[in-house]
């Protein structure tokens, strides 16, 4: 598994760039938002990579942090979403705005993306929401009463949906409930994250 690479800038164009590691070029598709963030030709970067294995290829994909590939992964999980229709998700949207559309189960905004209908993107919030539910809020943590309703019962619904969001992004249930606790619960959704964020970072 080639888990991330370090190196120098050698090619950035649309939807794809190359890292030269070490007289090696490593090339990766990657979304337009970690284009826009790997910085000139020529400079140090780094890239947290996903390598797809099919029958008929092999190809490498590469993002700027670890947020917007534990968001790739999310979605080529989902039944009917290869790795480019991932990619081109989160050229639309950045992990926050893709977290939120999940947690708030807001399948229309994820139809915006050229290629992605109305059914497939349902399935996505659908299969998401599931997914996080079964492996996250199954087993409590806190006194018999799962994360999220233990977190909300003494703020409002948006707590519970920033911390479906933050769990989307990657992080555990007891990582993200301690921290939306100490947040004003009058906060919206994406302030809460946004807050959230910067807390585990």
């Amino acid at each position: 598994m080639i888990y991330s690479l370090r190196g120098k800038l050698i090619l950035k164009e649309l939807g794809f760039a190359v890292i030269e590691c070490d007289g090696v070029g490593y090339g990766f598709r990657t979304s337009y938002n970690t284009l826009s963030k790997l910085g000139e030709i020529g400079s140090e970067v780094m890239a947290y990579t996903h390598l797809s294995v099919r029958e008929d290829s092999v190809e490498l994909f590469g993002f700027a942090d670890m947020k917007e590939l534990n968001c790739f992964r999310m979605l080529v999980s989902v039944s009917g979403v290869g790795p480019k229709a991932a990619v081109s998700i989160l050229s639309d949207m950045s992990p926050e705005q893709f977290a939120l559309t999940v947690a708030s189960g807001d399948s229309k905004s994820i139809t915006r993306t050229k290629g992605i209908g109305t059914k497939t993107a349902q399935r996505i919030v659908l299969e998401l929401k599931d997914k996080i539910s079964a492996d996250s809020f199954g087993t409590s943590e806190m006194s018999g009463t799962s994360g999220l309703s233990a977190v909300s019962a003494s703020g409002t619904s948006s707590v519970g949906e920033a911390l479906e969001a933050l769990m989307v992004l990657g992080y555990s249930q007891s990582e993200a409930a301690p921290v939306l606790r100490k947040l004003d619960p009058a906060l919206d959704t994406q302030e809460l994250i946004k807050a959230a964020l910067k807390a585990l970072s």
